[in-house]
């Protein structure tokens, strides 16, 4: 088993213990992105309409996990702050009600899923009619395996705010090699290859676009469950077992509930936008959508490092506020944020000297490479912006502010991104560059107004403030 890393420790230096924690998460974050880069790339292959098809399902996919995040984020935050106050009982009893929140979770999005998102939403987002069977196809898949997903997100949250960030990350290494293997065998028919010089029969099943969601939720499984098991079989204070009692606690619940439903709100905000975003796209057509797709792709790769930096300064912050340092709290903080943007600044340069680049491995469309390489060099500008408002973000969850994220992300994204859109769009003309321009806008904004929360510092009060509204004090 990894090694448990004691956060608390002060004799470690914060950037020694803010790297030991966020590197992990960084190369997680990454080969989760990587996955997409696969999928994207192997897709594109079969033709524009397939890579279309993902993006129109793209949004709505995110949103969804926004859902599972609910318990990902509040069952995390909890954990960690009991973990700082070195209440070990009440850590481990929350962590069994997580486990509960997974299989209430994952089998809502199932069937909502199944039963109303898929064989609908492509149509609403009017997806073309060469497009449409696919995209249906695809998130009939994708939906089948949430229950995955939502043990996926809950657990490795957990085990990170533990501080152990490397079983995640070994797990998902696992992931991307399963994922390609996948990819190989279910997306395209038998066929010759020669490698090497040598020629030899590579069995397929064919099956396109489902092919690449049948790989990557079985993939999924994979590290859900082996993350899962973790949980169970780790040995020390914070281990649970099947013979605790996992019966419903209201107010751990309510608690994580609390916690979690402003970062959902945040999450959808950004998310509803982007389906309204999706929506004026496929107006401009399959070319438009594939190069935004495929822009997506790229630009996550850019900003995969910051999640590394938010994720550790969540659980720093809430640690150490649970053990009532929050001097400490706010040097980490920062710690986090300066270290945050000095790799997005390196991450966006080489974006966008290499936009052409980055596009041209996922397709072979002319159209498609110029505009999406086009709008990536737009979006390198605020990706610094974007690190802030990121790794701030992941400070006030920690603190329990977790309504901030939320106003600053429905402030940027209805104030400024959409309407910045609309206007570009019906106006000026200005077809997928408007919305990438919306897009550079709002997280310039973002960035300096989540600046401006953080070193205010209220933050650092919201937890206590908050149980002593709940006691009654």
């Amino acid at each position: 088993m990894a090694k448990k890393l004691d956060l608390l420790d002060k004799s470690i230096p914060s950037w020694k213990v803010i790297l030991l924690l966020a590197w992990p998460t960084i190369i997680e974050q990454i080969l989760q992105t990587a996955v997409n880069y696969v999928d994207t790339a192997m897709v594109g292959s079969i033709g524009t309409y397939a890579t279309a098809a993902i993006g129109v399902c793209t949004s709505t996919i995110w949103l969804l996990m926004g859902v599972m995040s609910i318990a990902g984020i509040g069952f995390s935050v909890m954990v960690a702050r009991r973990i700082g106050e070195g209440n070990m009982e009440e850590a481990r009893t929350t962590i069994r009600q997580a486990m509960l929140s997974i299989l209430i979770i994952g089998l809502f999005l199932t069937v909502i899923v199944q039963l109303i998102v898929a064989p609908n939403l492509p149509r609403w987002m009017g997806a073309d009619e060469e497009v449409l069977p696919y995209s249906v196809t695809y998130f009939r898949i994708i939906g089948a395996g949430y229950l995955f997903n939502t043990a996926l997100i809950v657990s490795s949250g957990i085990l990170r705010c533990m501080g152990d960030t490397k079983t995640p990350m070994k797990y998902n290494i696992m992931t991307n090699v399963l994922n390609v293997i996948g990819n190989f065998l279910l997306i395209y028919p038998t066929r010759e290859l020669t490698v090497f010089g040598m020629t030899f029969t590579m069995p397929g099943a064919g099956w396109g676009v489902a092919g690449a969601a049948t790989a990557t939720i079985l993939a999924t499984a994979f590290a859900a469950s082996c993350m899962t098991v973790t949980l169970f079989l780790r040995k020390g204070p914070l281990q649970i077992t099947f013979k605790q009692d996992y019966r419903p606690q209201k107010e751990i619940l309510l608690q994580a509930f609390r916690l979690g439903v402003p970062s959902f709100f945040e999450r959808a905000t950004i998310s509803l936008g982007q389906i309204c975003t999706t929506a004026m796209i496929t107006g401009l057509g399959t070319a438009a959508i594939a190069a935004h797709q495929l822009a997506n792709t790229g630009e996550s790769l850019c900003y995969m490092p910051i999640f590394g930096f938010a994720t550790a300064a969540t659980t720093l912050v809430a640690q150490n506020l649970g053990a009532g340092d929050k001097e400490r709290a706010y040097q980490q903080a920062k710690w986090c944020n300066w270290m945050a943007i000095g790799v997005m600044c390196c991450t966006s340069t080489i974006m966008f000297i290499f936009a052409r680049q980055i596009i041209d491995i996922f397709s072979n469309d002319p159209a498609v490479i110029s505009l999406g390489s086009q709008v990536l060099r737009i979006e390198a500008f605020a990706e610094p912006f974007f690190a802030i408002g990121s790794v701030v973000a992941g400070v006030l969850r920690g603190a329990g502010d977790t309504k901030w994220p939320f106003y600053i992300s429905l402030a940027g994204m209805w104030m400024l991104r959409v309407p910045i859109a609309i206007t570009l769009i019906q106006f000026f003309g200005w077809g997928l560059h408007a919305v990438w321009v919306g897009m550079a806008l709002d997280l310039f904004c973002r960035g300096m107004i989540s600046l401006w929360r953080f070193k205010k510092r209220g933050w650092l009060h919201v937890w206590e403030q908050r149980e002593a509204r709940l006691a009654g004090k």
